[in-house]
């Protein structure tokens, strides 16, 4: 039994330019559910930005967010995962590097984005598949 990262990922993936300001990356970031956007450097994934990067280092900073450029606040390097690892893997490497979203990348290409929230949402559904798993190949049975 595996759940794939490709199965639980959000594909509705929000995209922002390295070079656009943190005034119009926030309100295409205010426009989506997620609260953050993969940033771009010439079509590649470079980083991501977060509402949380945007209070911490330009709000609580009292910086122009029309002057500073995104490519200055966000996070990067940017750690990714692909679309083929188990979702167990996705929620370790996240663990490991202290991050709540992994773009999802193969060979260049974005397919999605997975979140910790993505995760917890499915947690039910993976131990009910585990559970059932288990009693399947178990000597005892249960009635």
């Amino acid at each position: 039994m595996t759940f794939l990262v490709k199965d639980f990922m959000n594909k509705d993936i929000i995209t922002i330019d390295s070079e656009s300001n943190i005034t119009d990356a926030s309100k295409k970031i205010a426009e989506s559910p997620r609260g953050y956007a993969v940033i771009l450097d010439k079509g590649h994934p470079k980083g991501m930005l977060t509402e949380r990067d945007i209070i911490r280092n330009v709000v609580a900073k009292e910086l122009d967010p029309s002057k500073v450029k995104v490519n200055q606040v966000m996070s990067s390097p940017l750690v990714t995962i692909s679309p083929d690892v188990e979702v167990t893997t996705a929620a370790e490497t996240m663990r490991l590097k202290n991050v709540r979203k992994l773009p999802v990348e193969h060979n260049g290409i974005l397919y999605g984005v997975i979140t910790a929230r993505d995760i917890t949402d499915h947690f039910a559904e993976y131990v009910d598949k585990a559970i059932k798993e288990v009693l399947i190949w178990s000597p005892f049975r249960f009635s």
